[in-house]
């Protein structure tokens, strides 16, 4: 199978939407852009939305505290609530570290029409990254601070993958699992449906 080819529209519905999450260093822009491209829908980077306050202090070794996330949430929130309501779908790559977060990006969605995907690697695989890459704002620093916000999903429908392998590897696993999910969740909303009559 060629995994340079995209998704079948059959097994990645163009109207999905995907969070790829995690610590900084997770790979969630390499990954996420990939997903993107091969389910031919349109990706965006949370980073890209920080006004230029959190950046500055990003940049200086400080930490983000919720006071700073909140509207930088709200303004992603919006995004996502478009890309459900246009039916075009998306991936947005999102650290996404805490519960809250993540029902503030979903707020006003339906439950099922966001799917997060956290990315998992080991700290020294995180640090070895982060001192090989220049990031606008984002340091080696910040790390430990965001390791220990990290409130990783415990939810079934969270998609846990690991990213130690090649990037196109990594987004064929999730392109199966999600598909893999969606089969399972239709079947049992028929069967729910059937039940009832």
């Amino acid at each position: 199978m060629d995994s340079n080819a995209p998704a079948s529209p059959h097994t990645t519905p163009t109207h999905s939407i995907f969070v790829v999450m995690g610590v900084t260093g997770s790979g969630k822009t390499t990954i996420g852009s990939l997903l993107a491209e091969k389910a031919g829908i349109v990706f965006a980077d949370a980073d890209d939305y920080h006004p230029e306050a959190n950046k500055k202090k990003m940049a200086a070794g400080r930490p983000l505290d919720d006071a700073d996330r909140q509207p930088w949430l709200v303004t992603l929130n919006g995004l996502l609530v478009h890309w459900n309501d246009s039916g075009q779908g998306g991936v947005l790559a999102c650290s996404a570290l805490k519960e809250s977060y993540r029902s503030t990006l979903t707020d006003g969605l339906p439950a099922t029409a966001v799917h997060f995907i956290l990315l998992e690697l080991s700290k020294e695989m995180l640090l070895e990254r982060l001192k090989a890459r220049h990031h606008e704002f984002m340091n080696a620093v910040l790390l430990d601070s965001q390791l220990a916000t990290l409130e990783a999903p415990t939810d079934e429908a969270t998609l846990k993958v690991k990213n130690d392998r090649d990037p196109d590897a990594v987004v064929v696993e999730i392109l199966a699992r999600s598909a893999l999910q969606a089969a399972e969740t239709a079947q049992k909303d028929g069967n729910d449906g059937a039940s009832a009559l």
